[in-house]
């Protein structure tokens, strides 16, 4: 058997073929290989698995789709995607007897991230749907924008990061996934139509096992996904007139995109023969904005909403200490060591599985505020910093291994 066996990776690891029990069905692999993470739903059998000190996901699946979904992974990453990471694709796996067994498609855990069900396990509001649906719609923009056809746009085949209050969506499976030069408007259409009909379905399911607020109308819920992405989509491609007296409505533009979280890498600019009318449509844009200008700045690979709290906070910093003239470099340098890695240092090390360093410091900032705002005085870092690990995160479900609840166990009532 181990003669037959073969992984195809970028960057094959030996523990995967010498570690783990290929010649065992997936499904009957023992409890002490696999790791307690929710999962999601999924039409092929997938386990959470421990390896050489972290945590992959393997796939049983027909060997064709999972080359083509390993190189299509591999391809959005390459574009800066966001999606999970390809590990490589093992072949040849039959059980002792000789009964041949699928190929296995691997691929990294992406830590701190949680399937759609597992968020709505914990009695979520309406408006933390709201945010899973704009999270949805913002990757699809980007996934279409790129020329990617994704084909099976679902909650199920997306994971979903806190990001300083609201979620950061990232594409799981790429099976039927096709990429392009550039899609079509029916091609991006289709994709819309089939995301708002997965969704609600979804989320008809989960009302079904008494898991949504029954105030929630799955049908309503669903169709934000066409009113976010239509919005969005427009704001970052459409065309702008206006009147050359109004130029301002250049930098505007671009102000738009970025508060968005989209940089604006080249700009069109015409004018009419008289030159009263100008016409401008941003040619290249990319996500990321903020996220980049944190990580230039102070090295901080952060989500993007995580990146915009952060900076407004490095821009108090630099208010606060009158160091609004020095080099921004500088100053966020010093950010860094007296603001942001205090609060970081402060947590137990028992609760560091929690959330990620920046979303505990985005929580810790909005704590600090509430605090103050009820003792009508500031309240200092370190002992903001004291009562939310206390009153706030030690209560926190841990993210970042065992979330208690394995959605896979939940009621189902269509087959997804």
């Amino acid at each position: 058997m181990s003669q037959r066996l073969q992984i195809t990776a970028a960057d094959p690891d030996p523990a995967l073929l010498l570690d783990l029990p290929w010649q065992v069905p997936l499904e009957a692999w023992p409890k002490d290989r696999l790791a307690a993470l929710p999962r999601g739903i999924s039409r092929h059998i997938v386990r959470f698995v421990r390896i050489a000190g972290s945590v992959v996901a393997v796939k049983e699946i027909h060997e064709d789709l999972a080359r083509r979904e390993y190189g299509l992974l591999w391809s959005l990453r390459r574009l800066d995607l966001p999606c999970v990471e390809p590990v490589g694709v093992v072949t040849g796996r039959m059980t002792p007897d000789g009964t041949p067994l699928d190929p296995a498609l691997v691929t990294r855990h992406l830590q701190f991230s949680l399937p759609y069900r597992a968020l709505f396990s914990q009695a979520l509001r309406i408006d933390t749907a709201a945010r899973l649906v704009d999270a949805l719609a913002v990757l699809l923009v980007r996934l279409h924008l790129t020329g990617f056809y994704w084909g099976d746009v679902s909650l199920s085949n997306t994971l979903f990061r806190r990001d300083a209050g609201a979620f950061a969506a990232y594409l799981v499976d790429a099976e039927t996934g096709e990429l392009h030069d550039r899609l079509s408007r029916g091609q991006r259409e289709y994709d819309l139509e089939l995301a708002r009909m997965n969704i609600a379905g979804e989320l008809m399911d989960l009302q079904a096992g008494d898991l949504l607020d029954e105030t929630m109308d799955p049908i309503e819920l669903s169709g934000l996904i066409c009113e976010r992405y239509q919005r969005l989509w427009g704001e970052l491609t459409a065309p702008e007139s206006f009147r050359g007296v109004e130029r301002w409505r250049v930098d505007a533009r671009i102000r738009r995109l970025n508060e968005l979280g989209f940089d604006v890498g080249e700009l069109q600019i015409s004018t009419d023969l008289d030159g009263t009318s100008v016409m401008i449509e941003p040619k290249v844009v990319d996500a990321g904005h903020h996220s980049r200008r944190l990580f230039r700045l102070t090295g901080l690979d952060v989500e993007e909403n995580q990146a915009r709290r952060l900076l407004n906070d490095l821009d108090t910093y630099r208010a606060e200490t009158g160091r609004q003239a020095e080099d921004e470099e500088l100053v966020a340098h010093e950010w860094v060591q007296e603001c942001f890695e205090p609060v970081v240092r402060a947590v137990p090390r028992d609760l560091r599985g929690k959330l990620e360093p920046a979303e505990i410091y985005h929580e810790v900032l909005v704590h600090r505020w509430y605090l103050s705002e009820n003792r009508g005085h500031d309240v200092g870092q370190a002992e903001a910093v004291r009562s939310y690990i206390d009153q706030v995160l030690v209560h926190k479900p841990d993210e970042a291994a065992v979330l208690g609840v394995d959605t896979h166990e939940l009621p189902l009532v269509a087959d997804q």
